[in-house]
């Protein structure tokens, strides 16, 4: 039975969409998370109708806040930019839009702000007090910036110019991938960026996140910072748990 201390999370990534009921008292799933495939192309009306049907087979009752992450900036439910979907969202009332589709009040959040915000309330940032500084390294780099738990919305830190290019086309998983970069050699790279994310915002604690923070011990021991930097505790359901915290959420409002 689902209680009123619940809420669904929705991650939508460009390859799949996976969500789940989660207990927002301990930040564990409920039920089992479900993962359908995002559909070619990524367009609002196909992205849709998969949450659609996700939220159907979840079937979380119409009184559960459901909250929806999504690769982009988001501000006031509206999407102002789009990775790996359909460009048809920059610009779109999506939060408006989700809500007439599926009869319900919907929270649109980016999804790295949710991964971020999952760390701060059931993770390696609950308790920190000062500036948690969240990244997550995969096709880009998405960050999220927390002040003793409290969520700045959009911080698009990826694309911070280092060396004369975004720091996210050197520095992101995608990039080590792609030139077959070492664990060393790839570490130099996240040096640079880092540094340059302490110089700016002097944060009491770096996290992070992504995929490839599972295999956190061959990089993040190479970088030395004056500020801690750990390993997300919640990896692939950080954008659910994330989500789901933020759809109860009501002070202070999303920007």
């Amino acid at each position: 039975m689902i209680s009123p201390s619940t809420a669904v999370g929705i991650d939508i990534g460009g390859t799949g969409i996976k969500g789940a009921v989660v207990d927002l008292s301990t930040g564990t799933l409920v039920t089992d998370r479900i993962k359908l495939p995002t559909p070619a192309g990524g367009s609002p009306e196909g992205i849709l109708e998969v949450t659609a049907a996700l939220l159907e087979k979840l079937q979380p009752g119409s009184d559960v806040p459901v909250g929806v992450t999504f690769p982009a900036v988001v501000k006031h439910g509206v999407t102002l930019s789009a990775a790996n979907v359909s460009k048809k969202w920059i610009g779109l009332q999506a939060e408006e839009l989700f809500e007439q589709t599926l009869k319900r009040d919907i929270t649109f959040v980016n999804d790295a702000d949710a991964a971020g915000y999952a760390e701060a309330q059931f993770g390696a940032a609950q308790g920190i007090e000062g500036v948690a500084l969240m990244t997550t390294l995969g096709t880009g780099i998405g960050t999220a910036i927390l002040h003793n738990g409290v969520l700045v919305p959009n911080a698009e830190l990826g694309h911070l110019e280092v060396d004369g290019v975004d720091a996210e086309t050197r520095a992101s998983n995608a990039a080590r991938e792609r030139e077959d970069l070492s664990w060393k050699e790839w570490a130099k790279r996240l040096q640079t960026f880092y540094s340059r994310l302490e110089f700016y915002f002097s944060p009491d604690l770096f996290i992070v996140g992504g995929g490839v923070s599972k295999h956190h011990e061959h990089f993040l021991p190479r970088l030395s910072l004056n500020a801690p930097i750990v390993p997300a505790v919640h990896r692939n359901n950080a954008g659910i748990l994330g989500a789901a915290a933020l759809a109860v959420r009501t002070i202070p409002p999303l920007s």
